[in-house]
């Protein structure tokens, strides 16, 4: 397999290829590339959220995930309600609620997780590593038209305090094409290159804590200093002739993995129908998330999947940097919320293997259709035959609750088929996000998602 980078936004993808170039590992190059999608995809994630990531390294022949998901806050306090900010955010066609605020912020866990990952398995310098992301952060970046169609849905969220000066600059929101300026994020990242635990025990947790408690918000400092990434065993699940490696609990991807038909020699109308009730979903949520698939010269592959929920709507004063909102986020609230607990999360980083051998590494964001958009991808390069860029590119469906909705592309006859058996169906009138992204590294090439404006390039 020929090493790539596939993420979501040329830059990000960028900044991996460098680190490749500078002799960096798998680990290396994902480490880099979220970080750089700190800078250049906002909308979708930031430095303060949470991810999981899955590594795979070729000498040894070793899976492993890391959970740097958030964690609940109030380690040592007493209990208190949150005071949440409620919004009704137009998402498409509809209406969907969100609780935001301060008091929506979890503990932040995707820095320790990138240190944790660098310290694990990379070769280079950790400043060598951030530098990428500074030098965007620096600089401002591209904001494409998918982020901008993004931002113009969540306007509300990402111009509430802060954000306005970042997301409407001149008093209107940015637009696609224009230049995405957060100055406060170089030094940020700055002072992450120079003390990568800033964020739980320096001056940035400082400032964390001092903004949390000015709004109401529930970190406190055991919180912060409590916090750990952790590491794991994947569930490996069997998919005809592959071996998934990937992550189980609220990303129902090894049940539905399981559940897979098998789809080769099928013509459009009957994969449709034959996909329709296994991807069917009694969840129906959304927030912003991006992906990061990275293989190296060696064969070695990493996968992160991250995300600041909606984000909180609070910017740390003068660094940019968005709060999370994962308290918020009512389809990860399952079971009782103990302080110091990992939050659940449908994220699921995969890895598919033909025997020994790597064949594909892939993630998805998009809450509950990453699911449905991942292994509608993975079926088609694994099963299907496609290549990476036609798999990605190829119209999805979705089977919410009570609906399913439809990119244009997707076999008419099977959506007049379930019509015609009390389906009601909702065709979307173009390509659009919330069908997810999808960032995959594969036999067949590699691809980011146009629905995010994602880029894939490979390396030598």
């Amino acid at each position: 397999m020929q090493a790539a980078v596939a993420g979501g936004h040329p830059a990000t993808v960028a900044a991996g290829i460098e680190i490749l170039e500078d002799g960096g590992n798998a680990a290396d190059a994902a480490v880099a590339a979220v970080l750089a999608s700190c800078v250049a995809e906002t909308v979708m994630t930031g430095l303060l959220g949470g991810g999981h990531a899955v590594y795979f390294e070729r000498a040894t022949g070793r899976v492993r995930n890391l959970d740097c998901f958030v964690a609940v806050p109030g380690l040592g306090d007493e209990p208190r309600d949150a005071e949440l900010i409620h919004l009704d955010v137009p998402f498409g066609a509809e209406l969907v609620h969100y609780a935001v605020g301060a008091a929506s912020c979890a503990v932040p866990g995707l820095p320790a997780g990138l240190e944790a990952l660098s310290r694990g398995h990379g070769r280079l310098p950790w400043p060598l590593l951030v530098e990428p992301a500074a030098r965007l952060a620096r600089d401002g970046v591209e904001f494409p038209p998918a982020h901008a169609a993004c931002l113009a849905m969540l306007a509300p969220v990402m111009t509430m305090n802060e954000g306005a000066d970042i997301y409407a600059p001149q008093g209107r929101l940015l637009q696609a094409g224009e230049r995405l300026e957060q100055p406060g994020l170089a030094g940020a990242l700055e002072e992450l290159a120079a003390d990568p635990a800033t964020v739980y025990r320096g001056s940035l947790a400082a400032e964390l804590l001092a903004l949390s408690s000015e709004r109401g918000g529930l970190l406190n400092p055991t919180d912060l200093g409590a916090y750990e990434p952790s590491w794991g065993e994947p569930v490996k699940v069997a998919y005809n002739s592959w071996r998934i490696a990937t992550r189980g609990g609220l990303s129902r991807m090894p049940e539905t993995i399981r559940s897979l038909p098998r789809l080769r020699g099928l013509d459009e109308t009957a994969r449709v129908l034959a996909l329709v009730d296994v991807f069917s979903d009694a969840l129906e949520a959304d927030g912003d998330t991006t992906n990061i698939a990275v293989v190296d010269g060696d064969g070695n592959a990493c996968v992160v999947t991250s995300s600041l929920g909606l984000g909180s709507g609070d910017f740390l004063p003068g660094r940019d940097l968005h709060l999370n909102s994962m308290l918020g986020e009512a389809d990860l609230l399952r079971g009782a919320l103990v302080p110091g607990g990992r939050m659940q999360s449908m994220m699921a980083p995969l890895l598919a293997f033909d025997g020994e051998a790597l064949a594909l590494a892939g993630g998805a964001a998009g809450g509950t259709r990453l699911r449905t958009a991942l292994l509608g991808v993975i079926a088609g390069i694994l099963d299907e035959g496609l290549s990476a860029a036609a798999a990605v590119v190829r119209p999805r469906f979705h089977p919410a609750p009570s609906i399913l909705h439809a990119e244009p592309g997707v076999d008419a006859a099977a959506l007049d088929e379930l019509e015609a058996c009390g389906r009601s169906v909702r065709r979307w009138p173009a390509p659009h996000h919330y069908f997810g992204g999808v960032s995959v590294v594969s036999r067949a090439g590699a691809a980011g998602d146009p629905r995010r404006n994602g880029a894939a390039t490979t390396f030598r």
